[in-house]
């Protein structure tokens, strides 16, 4: 492998405490060319020495584990790491477990039907400073924010916003990821992302989470 694809790869820290999972995990994704699974923990504490012993761009985190949980290691390294994402992978989906990771800083949030492809994705997500949730946690976030505010008072979007940006975050309100999102209004993924830039620069929206809230106090969704 060439300096330059070396240095290309993003270098990534499974996290589980069932070896079951861990270890074909951490197997599968060292198959992709762009990441080096650089170490396999099975608890918080170990998370935190890997990532002390570096460099490390991703943890792939389950939250469910002895010693320190995901959710507090998530926090620490946040504080102490705020350059390593974070990526939860678990099989939970409550609200305490979603609320509780993406505020200690977690950037993704999956459940363990995500496929490989899925996973990859969110991992490359993360380290570039994007934020991906899972459909059943984007619901959860939906449903939690209805149940908070059954009739949020309208907030006016941009005026600049051009149609098919107000399409783009109404679909994104929806749950729907940037395929569905393409495959809904005919389009390519690479088009839907740049309409995504659009309106996240001309709204002042932050990452998913924020824009799906902006979707519901907006009344698209």
């Amino acid at each position: 492998m060439s300096e330059r694809a070396e240095q290309q790869q993003l270098r990534v820290v499974v996290a589980d405490d069932q070896a079951a999972v861990r270890e074909p995990l951490a197997a599968v994704l060292a198959l992709a060319e762009d990441i080096d699974v650089v170490s396999a923990a099975s608890n918080g504490r170990e998370v935190l020495e890997a990532v002390a012993a570096g460099p490390v761009d991703v943890v792939l985190m389950d939250l469910r584990m002895p010693v320190m949980d995901g959710t507090e290691t998530t926090r620490r390294l946040a504080e102490q790491y705020p350059d390593v994402a974070v990526v939860v992978l678990t099989t939970f989906a409550d609200d305490d477990s979603i609320l509780g990771a993406l505020g200690a800083g977690a950037r993704g949030y999956l459940t363990k039907n995500a496929g490989r492809r899925d996973i990859t994705r969110a991992i490359r997500a993360a380290a570039a400073g994007q934020s991906v949730l899972d459909r059943a946690v984007q619901d959860r976030l939906l449903a939690t924010a209805r149940a908070k505010t059954p009739a949020p008072p309208k907030r006016d979007l941009p005026a600049d916003l051009t149609p098919r940006e107000r399409e783009v975050l109404a679909l994104i309100g929806l749950g729907l990821p940037n395929r569905g999102i393409a495959e809904k209004l005919f389009i390519s993924e690479a088009t839907v992302k740049t309409h995504i830039n659009n309106l996240f620069a001309k709204a002042d929206i932050r990452d998913r989470p924020d824009a799906v809230r902006r979707a519901i106090e907006a009344g698209l969704a």
